[in-house]
Formats: structure tokens, C-alpha cells, sequence
């Protein structure tokens, strides 16, 4: 029995584990030597981008790390749970060792097509910002984030999502590069951005790796995105070119083409009669479905050498009135419903990004250089894309009580079912001597660099 106070009253509640409890917890336990073996062959399949074993078992060892419930990762709390007497080597995984990210990015994109492959699937693309402090940090500078909300000084990358109708996973990555970067050889050469980088927008970004999971064979049928890529008529070009339908969101200063000539979305909104709209749902939440009222004008005196069908989406929330407003396309007519399922699709990278970043450490990296961020990220994304797979791999259907098996709740079994048995102890009183003496020569260092300045 358990004792709690709330407020004045003094209550008392019993915790009790049935016999069904029990049950419900072996059949997990099953699904753990399933999900031991899923993340075998796809740290067998990343191994053969390195050529020594050494760093193919301290890659395993780094995405055990950020799949461990560490309070801060890094190269220095990682290597402390991998049992290793120093960084160093978690350190040269990020810098120094040979290996190319993309071709791991390329293994991600072809385990994630093969575990969550669906037809229907969603490329969704956003892009999330990381507050940085000082100005030596790769891509680093003033501009809009996201996550603030507001312009600060921050590093932004643009990703890619894969989204079917019941799972989720990161799947690439580019840093956007800002222009006064590109235009620094000095800054460029410190930060070791290779020479053939050249300045490109965040829709140019979207639009490489959207390509290349296309030519790779993943498949897709959609593509959604916010105002950032929906305002870029070059992006929605090479969709139609690739063939891919999609639902990109547009500003209310937007022009279409209608019969009656050129006219900005909000305005063709306001002419909009009550029956222009239905009520249909977004997608299931935590909370209930997510049910908006939505208008779809065909859009037929669009200019396109692609062919295929046009539309004006148009969401309107229930309760406040706020619009929002999206560029529609597919090869064939689809049905209203079909674009406000892709258009509610957007969202779960959202959920993607809230996960890697709380529980996979996707923001928490160390890393001023162009490589041992890229290699940071991938890594990120890779053990993601694991879990996301994971959920997927179940040996019977989850019992009624139960929601599905999420990401987060995944990731809290597998370390305590598989890493925490498994892994190698480290002496702390060791590790407590290093951080200390790392310290004090860091001390060291910044004081006598700056009595070199200082009078």
C-alpha cells in the first residue's frame, strides 16, 4: 500500500499486479529478443560503411548512448556508458575515423522503406533550429527558428520525415548553410565545410532529398511541408516532375489563377459560401480526432507542363475562425479527404523532432565542424528510425487497454530489457578524475589566452 497527500485531505490507494498484468508484461518480454535482432541487422548493415571493427563496435556503442536514458548526451557521458576509460574514441567516431554519413543515411532510408514501406507514405519536410551561442559553430547565425519562434542566433537544418498512416521516422538531413557562411573562405575552412558546398535555399535542400529517396526506390505517393517550401515554385515543379502529389502549405498573400482571373487566397476565402465547407477530420490525436472545416477549389487554368490536377485547400478552425491555406497537386483526381489526410500527415514530424531531440539527444551535440555535426545528426536519425521500426515488429496485437506502443515507451524497454543487462561498467572514480582534470586544463587555457589580451 502507498500513502499520498493532496491538500488537506489525507488519501490512500492500493497498487495492485493481477495476473493479467503479468501476462501483458511477458508478452513484451517476447518482443524483446525480436527487437535485440532488428537492431543487430541494422548495426551489421551500417558496420560495412567502416572498414576496422573498432569503430564499427563503437558506433553500436554511441547509438546504445543516445538510446540510454542519459541526463545530457555526449561524447563524454556516451563513452562513460559504453564502459570506455576515455572520450577519445567517441570523439574520433564523430571526427577523425573514415566513414561517409550519407551512405548511412542511404542504409537508414532503405531499412525504414523496407520496415514502414507503404505506397500511400508521406515525405514530410521541416526544419528545426538549435540556439547556439557565439559565432564558430557551422551555420551559425542570426536568423529565424522555428523552436524560438523568433529570430535568434542558431544553427537550422532542414529534415525529411517518412509518414504512413500508423508510424513515423527521420529519415535524412541537410544543414542550411547561410550565405555569409558560403561567402567565407576563413570561417569555412575552420569549420571544414568541404569546398564543393555552395549556397542553397532550404527548398533546394528539400528538394535533393526528396530526390534522392525517390531514385532510390522508396516508397511514397505525397509530399507535405509549411509556408517555407510551399512558397517556392521551383520545389512544386520538381514534385510534379518526380510525379509526387502534394499538399504544401502557402501564405494568405498567395495568388491562383481562377476563371476569373488572378486573385489572393484569402480573398477568394471570404467569397466562400457556408456550403463550400465540410467538417472532416485531420487525423486521430491524443485527444480525439482533430476535425476542421475545409474547402478544396479546383484550380484548372493553372500554368503546368506536367499535367495532372490543381486545387486551393483551404482549413478553417472550428472555434477561432483562423484559416491557413495549401497548394494542392496529383497525377489523378483525388477525393477532399486524401489532401486533408496528407495535410495532416505534417504533423508528425513534429512528433519526430520532439522525441529525437528529448529522448534521442538530436540537439544536444557538441559539434562546431561540418562533419561531426552531419555524423552526429545521422546517428540521431538512425536510432529513430530503429524504434520507429521497432513499434512496428509486434508478435501478437497489443491487449485492449493498452495505445500502441509508442517511440518513447520502446525506447525506455529496450534499455532496460536489453542495453542495461548487456552493457560494460566503467570505474566513475576514473571518469570523475578525467572530467575534473579536462576541467582544470580548459581553466588553464582560457586564462592564459586571455592575459595575452588583457592588460
Amino acid at each position: 500500500m502507498r500513502c499520498g497527500n493532496e491538500g488537506s485531505h489525507r488519501r490512500s490507494w492500493v497498487v495492485v499486479w493481477t495476473d493479467h498484468d503479468a501476462a501483458v508484461a511477458a508478452g513484451y518480454r517476447v518482443d524483446a529478443q525480436r527487437w535485440r535482432v532488428l537492431f543487430d541487422d541494422l548495426m551489421l548493415t551500417v558496420g560495412q560503411r567502416f572498414r576496422r571493427p573498432e569503430p564499427r563496435r563503437r558506433v553500436r556503442d554511441f547509438v546504445r548512448g543516445l538510446l540510454a536514458p542519459l541526463p545530457r548526451k555526449n561524447c563524454w557521458t556516451i563513452a562513460e556508458h559504453a564502459g570506455d576509460t576515455g572520450p577519445d574514441g567517441m570523439q574520433d567516431l564523430l571526427t577523425r575515423v573514415k566513414w561517409d554519413d550519407a551512405q548511412v543515411r542511404a542504409d537508414v532510408r532503405a531499412f525504414v522503406g523496407h520496415h514502414l514501406g507503404d505506397a500511400e507514405a508521406v515525405l514530410v519536410i521541416d526544419e528545426t533550429g538549435d540556439l547556439k551561442k557565439g559565432r564558430h559553430t557551422v551555420g551559425v547565425q542570426r536568423q529565424y527558428s522555428g523552436t524560438a519562434g523568433k529570430i535568434e542566433n542558431c544553427q537550422v537544418a532542414v529534415h525529411l520525415a517518412y509518414a504512413t498512416d500508423a508510424r513515423h521516422a527521420m529519415l535524412d538531413t541537410a544543414l542550411y548553410l547561410p550565405k555569409s557562411w558560403c561567402d567565407d573562405d576563413e570561417r569555412r575552412t575552420e569549420a571544414g565545410v568541404p569546398e564543393q558546398v555552395r549556397f542553397a535555399t532550404k527548398p533546394q535542400l528539400a528538394s535533393r532529398m526528396i530526390a534522392a529517396a525517390v531514385t532510390a526506390g522508396l516508397p511514397c505517393r505525397w509530399v507535405a511541408g509549411d509556408e517555407a517550401y510551399g512558397n517556392d515554385p521551383r520545389l512544386s515543379a520538381r514534385l510534379r516532375q518526380l510525379r509526387l502529389g502534394y499538399v504544401l502549405a502557402v501564405a494568405c498573400s498567395h495568388q491562383v489563377i481562377t476563371g476569373l482571373g488572378v486573385s489572393r487566397v484569402d480573398a477568394l476565402a471570404a467569397g466562400l459560401p457556408a456550403t463550400a465547407w465540410q467538417r472532416v477530420s485531420a487525423g486521430r490525436g491524443a485527444k480525439g480526432h482533430r476535425y476542421y472545416d475545409w474547402s478544396f477549389t479546383a484550380l484548372p487554368h493553372a500554368a503546368d507542363t506536367h499535367g495532372g490536377h490543381h486545387w486551393l485547400l483551404i482549413r478553417r478552425n472550428r472555434r477561432t475562425g483562423e484559416l491557413a491555406f495549401y497548394r494542392c497537386w496529383a497525377p489523378e483526381v483525388v477525393p477532399l479527404r486524401s489532401l486533408v489526410l496528407v495535410a495532416g500527415r505534417r504533423w508528425k514530424i513534429e512528433q519526430s523532432f520532439q522525441a529525437a531531440k528529448t529522448e534521442l539527444g538530436l540537439d544536444q551535440h557538441q559539434n562546431r565542424r561540418w562533419t561531426s555535426w552531419h555524423r552526429w545528426t545521422t546517428l540521431a536519425i538512425l536510432a529513430h528510425a530503429f524504434l520507429a521500426a521497432a513499434t512496428t515488429h509486434r508478435s501478437r496485437p497489443d491487449p485492449a487497454g493498452l495505445i500502441a506502443l509508442t517511440v518513447n515507451e520502446l525506447r525506455h524497454l529496450f534499455n532496460t530489457l536489453i542495453i542495461e543487462p548487456s552493457r560494460r561498467r566503467c570505474d566513475p572514480l576514473l571518469w570523475s578524475v578525467r572530467r575534473r582534470r579536462h576541467q582544470a586544463r580548459a581553466m588553464t587555457s582560457h586564462y592564459t589566452r586571455q592575459a595575452l589580451t588583457e592588460p
